[in-house]
């Protein structure tokens, strides 16, 4: 018993050294691998102590990662790390990572590059096309909205 905790603790440290991970992932993780509740809540109280997990560091790399490099918007990144059990206080700390006006910028150079693939010309339907997309992307609506009007200036 004691070697096969060792085995599933060791692939568990790789599994968290390979990429951030937060508590949600190694759970079901644990669950696929049929590991109890009670040994599964050791484990990863265990890898928090190691530092292998921490849900702060987590949501920073989460929400500067997906912001850089997927340009989602916030709440976009706010419903994902819900959806992982993430706690509001430590989601508000990885929106940190977004500068506001990085993201502002971000915004603007998307709406500037969907703009030029849309064909359509009617100006209102065009708008309304640029606005869902990025909302899509998980833009605030107000926010699309002021720098569409700073865009059309």
């Amino acid at each position: 018993m004691p070697e096969e905790q060792d085995l599933i603790l060791a692939k568990l440290r790789s599994f968290c050294a390979y990429q951030e991970r937060c508590i949600h992932d190694v759970t079901e993780k644990l669950e696929e691998w049929r590991i109890g509740q009670k040994r599964a809540e050791k484990i990863i109280e265990k890898l928090i102590k190691e530092d292998y997990l921490n849900e702060e560091r987590f949501a920073r790399t989460y929400a500067g990662g997906k912001f850089r490099i997927n340009h989602w918007g916030k709440t976009k990144i706010i419903y994902e790390l819900e959806k992982r059990q993430v706690p509001d206080l430590i989601i508000q700390i990885g929106l940190q990572e977004i500068d506001d006006q990085e993201y502002k910028e971000t915004l603007k150079e998307i709406l500037t590059r969907k703009a030029r693939e849309i064909k359509e010309k009617d100006p209102y339907r065009r708008r309304q096309k640029l606005t869902a997309y990025a909302v899509q992307k998980g833009y605030e609506y107000h926010l699309i909205r002021e720098v569409a009007e700073q865009m059309n200036r």
